[in-house]
């Protein structure tokens, strides 16, 4: 599981950490909005956890952030504002859940698991998948480039759906293995390779605009032009 903690206290953030590395969790921290907002574009969470009072960005509106651009993404507000009226703001930026400080550490790591979860089944039942001209229908596993229909194999199809449900963010190779051959592990296999380039001759090399791209040293990514 990959959390992103944004909170500008660093002991608060530590004994989080700890606490989730204990329950063999990953938990990647920012200490401002802007540092979040970047990491939120870099790679994929299973769920993000949100202070409200940050600097850069405060956590309404990088709540807001992600849910314009990651609809699917679980994201907690965990913050000392414990008003109606503060609560009310959160849920209205978009948040999932609203936690307060001071919190039990229990009901938090229950908390997180419940909306990664959650996440995830949402995440199962989107319907089509865009970017650009590239469609894919989850139910009939069709894809489509414009009025072309590409044919692809059982892995080409998975790596491709995890790129779609991903437009936009970079995915790394540990990433790719996790989710699309399971493995929890680098193998030091060139097999991502081989199937992003199975996968750029299919939905890149016959069109102008490219979709597919290698970040080097991080990862690929699948973007509109």
């Amino acid at each position: 599981m990959q959390i992103l903690l944004v909170e500008d206290d660093p002991k608060l953030a530590g004994f989080i950490r700890k606490g989730f590395l204990g329950e063999q969790i990953n938990l990647e921290i920012a200490y401002d909005g802007l540092m979040g907002k970047r990491m939120c574009e870099q790679r994929k969470f299973d769920a993000i956890i949100l202070d409200v009072n940050l600097p850069g960005i405060n956590g309404f509106d990088l709540c807001r952030f992600i849910k314009d651009n990651w609809p699917q993404t679980p994201v907690m507000m965990l913050t000392a504002l414990g008003m109606l009226q503060d609560k009310v703001l959160g849920f209205k930026a978009g948040a999932d859940d609203y936690l307060t400080k001071p919190f039990e550490f229990e009901e938090l790591l229950l908390r997180i698991k419940a909306l990664a979860r959650r996440g995830n089944n949402f995440s199962s039942t989107a319907k089509v998948l865009k970017v650009s001209d590239l469609m894919l229908d989850t139910d009939s596993q069709q894809v489509r480039r414009g009025d072309i229909a590409i044919e692809l194999t059982k892995r080409e199809y998975e790596l491709l759906e995890y790129l779609m449900y991903n437009k936009g963010k970079i995915v790394s190779r540990t990433d790719i293995l996790e989710r699309v051959w399971n493995l929890h592990f680098d193998t030091n296999t060139n097999i991502i390779d081989v199937y992003i380039n199975y996968l750029r001759r299919k939905i890149d090399k016959n069109f102008p605009e490219k979709l597919l791209h290698t970040i080097i040293g991080r990862g690929y990514t699948l973007r509109e032009p």
